[in-house]
């Protein structure tokens, strides 16, 4: 699939975003006996305020700034100041003992023990980002924050947090955002939908925060996003691909492509390469990532001819992987659809094994995963996958040079995305270092930045502006499994 480049004229997200200037200004010119009047409301009716905000469970206004405070442990600290790590499992010493100086405000004692952390563990991203952080201490920098699953997927989170590393790394290695450093907060979202939402109430809440590199899956984008957009905060997704984030609002890009561009390639493949049309596709009704998948490649599949002649819902109380394959292959399934997540990795795995390669099977980008090869190994050989970008496809660039150097190994699409979403939130800093200007910069029709995968550009609707590339599983010495995802033909 080509490239697209932007033809319009007219930039919707633009256009809106002026609108809400436009309002917001308006509404700074109330008459002074209007915000009296406020006052004295607010007071009458405070103890009904602090009755329903701490006794009475239920949502709170997203466009209400005293209504959100305090829905999560404060924001301070995510800078390494805390004096604690996000990732789960036990913390190396010196990395220890630089948080701990972190904490007492020691950065030089805290740069020195950052570093000797790296000198052990060189691909630990977040030691990385609090040793940057710690080079800036108290001095002026512009803010941005990273959400990841990190207590529930760590090995995803570490993928992107390298991304957001590198940016940052090689960004105030150099003249940093027109000659001010970069600091990063991180944040720990669980996969959680209350949890990410939280995070997005605390981040809208500090005035620092200039854009928000995250979430993970479709979901929990999908539910911070409501937070992002009502309150003006620039938030892009390095991995969220449901196309419903397309409608999320104007603050609300990415820069994985949507599923619609993937599910395109991989049934190009199954009709043009592998010559089948009659698919079984396997789904989580309760995902809104797997929903998405699975719409697009029926829709496009049935466009190009073909037909979904079984459909399984793995999260339905009669669901069994022997009884879906049996029913598929007596329905005339010729090859298998696996539109599901590392929620319900185990699912990809037995099927796999029941499969006993008769039937092709083709994947969405969230089993790109060492998980995936570990678990799978020669059942797994032969898989499909759609990924935004692969480093095989680029081994000479920059970005996979600077990535090996710093990491000692490869890097992986999440890692890629994360880096362009961090260059795109620099982009708009750059050229205004506000909230509004980030937003307004990156919905621009002319917006475009150099990446990992080449320039970062987005549609319209917020979407990246990029081709997806199918990987499949073969044995390989790239990885401690023996197996490896290497990029094919589309």
């Amino acid at each position: 699939m080509q490239d697209r480049i932007l033809q319009q004229t007219v930039h919707p997200k633009t256009s809106n975003i002026k609108d809400s200037k436009l309002k917001m200004s308006n509404r700074n010119q109330l008459p002074a006996l209007v915000a009296s009047l406020a006052i004295t409301v607010v007071i009458v009716l405070g103890g009904a305020w602090w009755i329903r905000n701490n006794v009475m469970e239920g949502s709170v206004a997203a466009d209400s700034s005293e209504a959100l405070e305090g829905s999560l442990a404060a924001t301070v600290g995510n800078d390494g100041t805390a004096g604690v790590s996000m990732l789960p499992g036990k913390v190396p010493a010196a990395k220890q003992r630089g948080l701990d100086a972190m904490a007492a405000g020691d950065f030089a004692a805290a740069q020195v023990e950052f570093t000797a952390a790296l000198a052990e563990k060189r691909n630990d991203p977040e030691t990385l980002i609090y040793l940057n952080n710690a080079k800036i201490g108290n001095s002026s920098a512009y803010t941005i924050a990273l959400s990841v699953p990190a207590s529930k997927f760590a090995n995803t989170s570490l993928e992107m947090m390298r991304g957001v590393a590198q940016a940052q790394e090689t960004l105030n290695r150099s003249v940093g955002i027109n000659g001010t450093p970069l600091k990063v907060l991180l944040f720990d979202d669980s996969g959680e939908l209350d949890r990410a939402r939280a995070i997005a109430v605390d981040l809208a809440a500090n005035p620092d925060v200039l854009g928000v590199v995250g979430h993970h899956s479709s979901d929990t984008t999908l539910k911070a996003a409501e937070v992002y957009e009502a309150q003006g905060l620039t938030v892009i997704s390095p991995t969220s691909s449901a196309v419903e984030i397309a409608d999320a609002g104007d603050f609300v890009f990415r820069t994985v492509p949507s599923d619609r561009i993937a599910a395109a390639t991989l049934v190009r493949h199954s009709l043009n390469t592998l010559g089948k049309k009659q698919a079984a596709v396997f789904f989580d009704s309760e995902s809104a990532y797997s929903l998405s998948v699975k719409k697009e490649f029926a829709t496009e599949l049935l466009s190009g001819g073909g037909e979904i002649v079984n459909e399984f819902d793995v999260v339905d109380s009669g669901f069994s992987v022997s009884s879906a394959l049996q029913s598929a292959q007596a329905n005339g399934a010729e090859v298998i659809m696996l539109a599901l997540t590392l929620s319900s990795i185990d699912i990809p795995i037995q099927v796999m094994a029941m499969n006993q390669e008769k039937l092709p099977i083709l994947a969405s980008d969230s089993l790109y995963s060492p998980r995936v090869l570990e678990a799978g190994r020669d059942n797994a050989v032969g898989l499909t996958v759609a990924v935004p970008w692969h480093t095989l496809s680029h081994t000479q660039t920059p970005f996979v040079n600077t990535a090996s150097s710093l990491w000692g190994g490869d890097v992986n699409w999440r890692t890629a995305m994360a880096y362009d979403a961090t260059m795109a939130l620099v982009a708009g800093i750059e050229a205004d270092a506000t909230r509004e200007g980030v937003a307004t910069a990156l919905a621009a029709p002319n917006f475009t930045v150099d990446g990992a995968t080449g320039p970062v550009r987005f549609f319209a609707t917020g979407d990246r502006n990029q081709p997806s590339q199918l990987v499949q599983v073969v044995e390989g010495n790239r990885t401690r499994s023996g197996y490896e995802f290497v990029p094919i033909a589309p």
